[in-house]
């Protein structure tokens, strides 16, 4: 009796049908993963915004309470409740100035003080312990976790910038990566860096001047010191 041989089993592959039903699942799958980046990175930029709107609110709901400016009041040590601390020295209070740099450690200068006033005037919310050391968390952070800060325009010397800066006070927010930095200049600005009421300063880059619009998009994972003039 002959032995039966058996057939070599036939392997079963993909039909086309099949194939083409994968590849719309992956360009979907991929399609929501860019989709959900760019809402992400969306809602950072408008975060970084919101931060610089909020300081002006901050300065005219002291300024309408109080008929002085947070951090150069020279009654915060009695109307506010605990008593502010007063700037140093005492001449340069109630001149309408925030004198001191935006980033300044010196836990005296009105721009350093200018944070525990409109805290004890439950305008912001923070630590109204006095600590502007570098590191001491009592700077505001922006969702990089980058430190803001605002001074007087009159005295402001952080970037070298090709035109003046217009307002009154400079609000700078750190440690914003390249990525964002013209997206928030578009929403905010003229989607320059290097013109307008927003400057931008390469932070890795020594010197101080405004980095140009090509800087900025040849280094979207460095980051930058964003100013904005109020």
């Amino acid at each position: 009796m002959r032995k039966s041989i058996a057939s070599p089993r036939k392997q079963a592959g993909f039909t086309l049908i099949e194939i083409a039903i994968v590849l719309v699942i992956i360009g979907l799958l991929l399609g929501g993963v860019l989709k959900g980046q760019e809402l992400i990175n969306n809602a950072r930029v408008k975060s970084y915004a919101n931060d610089f709107r909020n300081i002006p609110v901050y300065i005219y709901g002291y300024q309408d309470r109080f008929r002085s400016l947070p951090g150069d009041d020279p009654a915060a040590d009695t109307r506010l409740n605990p008593a502010g601390t007063l700037a140093l020295p005492p001449a340069t209070r109630g001149n309408g100035v925030i004198n001191g740099t935006w980033n300044t450690v010196t836990g005296t200068d009105e721009s350093c003080l200018f944070w525990q006033h409109v805290r004890l005037a439950n305008l912001a919310t923070g630590s109204t312990q006095v600590n502007c050391a570098a590191g001491g968390g009592y700077y505001p952070q922006n969702a990089n976790g980058g430190n803001i800060g605002i001074q007087s325009s009159s005295t402001f010397a952080f970037i070298t910038l090709p035109t003046v800066m217009t307002g009154s006070y400079i609000i700078c927010s750190a440690n914003i990566l390249g990525q964002f930095v013209l997206q928030l200049d578009q929403l905010m600005d003229d989607g320059n860096p290097q013109t307008g009421s927003m400057r931008a300063l390469q932070q890795s880059v020594a010197g101080t001047t405004a980095a140009p619009t090509a800087t900025v998009q040849g280094a979207p994972g460095d980051s930058f010191t964003v100013c904005m003039g109020v």
